[in-house]
């Protein structure tokens, strides 16, 4: 690597350091946990995932998505139940990776996928917005204009200066920049000092005090599935997006084995669990990061901010953050996709609007499960209608018909109503060449019109079954030697 690639991902890694701790704090005030759990997880999740993870660039930390996931963990048994869940989801993620499953996320259609990035990136823009309210009230006065001026002056920043040059990331110059502005001028604006102290020490290792018993297993089992579920689906989605984005190709299986292994550890160190974070990861590439350096980089700052710069980490105003965090926000935001919304089929467009909706009404992973339902359903639907037949009547007075398509469970009912059983002669051929069984209920349907046939005292003779259609009906009990 030369040393000017060298700099460009260690800048990008700095920019996107500064972004992670505001984010990683907040999640943990959500999960009601002591900030610092948080910035652990950070350190730990994104160093390791940098260095050993299939996935360079993609940036993994203490995410939100999780965070929300134990709130009630948290508050019923403790911090120790809670930090023996991150260690078993992260277990359950690792197995996911090495059995080879990280290929099911390309059953995620693309529909979802853009659902999926339009949703979080509403999600980023939305919550930015609590940091306009001091005490759970909206900022007045001179405080909301300089706040409010300060975001948009982080945004010109970002926007205009890759004009004037791209040696630096502008993100970084951004931050850094208003922050010198507003220590120079004094200027009244709230700064991460205001969420949280992140002064602390080297993370201690500590295994969860928690009974080995088979009751301790019925209550962070649960809790460990979903945080399990959510995490590995961020990740994945994610993963796939910074595919396109680099033109590149990851490993998804070793990504979830270093996630697994870093939730592991950060729950043995009392770190938060955590997955890929979009809004970081869009940072990170923004900023021209595209090795591990640049993550690695990124999570060994958050450990330096916790031990040693934590006087200054904490002067930065937090609207040099959020103006950071809108212009992701807009830059995540697949515009693309309004504009094609009437060009697509109804389907389509449908499945990205509501994967949107949901993903920013609920969660990430009960928004991705329903758009793949959703998708099946409408897949199934439209593929059923598509099964027609050939019919021809032989000179021999035997009647035939070549259906053509898949006959399964969505499709039996219009399979069922190509036939004409009273009207047809006594002899009848059905002609599967172009036919394919696809299921236990396409098995049962070809069985049942043989017998509808029968009851009509009518012989239907099945002819030109695929080896593998032939074997399913044998093993139903209907034979189809002809």
């Amino acid at each position: 690597m030369s040393s000017t690639n060298f700099s460009r991902n260690a800048l990008a890694g700095l920019t996107t350091s500064f972004a992670l701790v505001p984010e990683c704090i907040a999640f943990a005030l959500v999960a009601q946990l002591n900030p610092l759990a948080g910035l652990y997880g950070a350190f730990f999740i994104c160093t390791m995932t940098a260095l050993f993870g299939g996935r360079p660039g993609m940036i993994s930390g203490a995410a939100g998505s999780m965070a929300v996931v134990i709130v009630a963990l948290v508050a019923q048994h403790g911090l120790q139940y809670f930090l023996a869940t991150v260690v078993l989801s992260g277990l359950i993620m690792l197995m996911f990776g090495l059995l080879r499953l990280g290929k099911l996320i390309s059953m995620v259609p693309h529909p979802v996928m853009l659902g999926f990035v339009n949703g979080l990136a509403i999600v980023i823009a939305w919550s930015q917005l609590q940091h306009f309210k001091v005490g759970g009230a909206w900022m007045q006065g001179d405080a909301l204009m300089w706040m409010c001026g300060l975001v948009a002056l982080t945004m010109a920043v970002v926007y205009l200066l890759p004009r004037l040059t791209k040696a630096v990331p502008p993100a970084l110059v951004a931050i850094v920049g208003v922050g010198l502005l507003s220590q120079l001028m004094h200027l009244p604006a709230r700064t991460l000092g205001d969420m949280a102290h992140i002064a602390g020490g080297l993370p201690v290792w500590q295994i969860p005090m928690v009974p080995m018993t088979v009751e301790t297993l019925r209550v962070v089992l649960p809790y460990a599935l979903l945080m399990a579920v959510v995490g590995l689906l961020e990740t994945l989605l994610t993963f796939n997006l910074t595919d396109e984005i680099t033109e590149t190709r990851g490993l998804p299986d070793r990504e979830c084995v270093a996630l697994g292994a870093a939730n592991m550890v950060s729950g043995l160190f009392g770190g938060m669990g955590g997955c890929a974070m979009i809004g970081q990861t869009m940072i990170n590439l923004g900023s021209g990061g595209r090795t591990r350096v640049s993550g690695a980089v990124a999570g060994i700052m958050i450990l330096l901010f916790i031990l040693f710069l934590s006087p200054l980490i904490e002067r930065i105003p937090l609207a040099a953050l959020v103006g950071v965090m809108f212009v992701v926000a807009q830059q995540t935001f697949a515009w693309g996709s309004l504009r094609v919304l009437g060009k697509v089929p109804r389907h389509d467009a449908l499945l990205i609007v509501v994967v949107t909706a949901i993903t920013v009404a609920t969660d990430l992973a009960v928004a991705v499960l329903c758009g793949i339902v959703i998708a099946a359903l409408s897949f199934a639907w439209r593929h059923a209608r598509e099964i027609r037949t050939d019919v021809a009547q032989g000179a021999d007075g035997v009647k035939h018909y070549t259906p053509h398509g898949t006959l399964f469970f969505a499709s039996v009912a219009h399979f069922n109503d190509l036939f004409d059983v009273h009207g047809d002669p006594s002899a009848v051929t059905l002609d599967c060449r172009d036919l394919r069984l696809a299921d236990h209920s396409a098995v049962v349907a070809v069985s049942a019109l043989r017998e509808r046939y029968a009851k009509a005292g009518k012989a239907l003779q099945i002819q030109n079954l695929s080896k593998r259609c032939e074997l399913l009906l044998n093993r139903a009990g209907t034979a189809v030697t002809a």
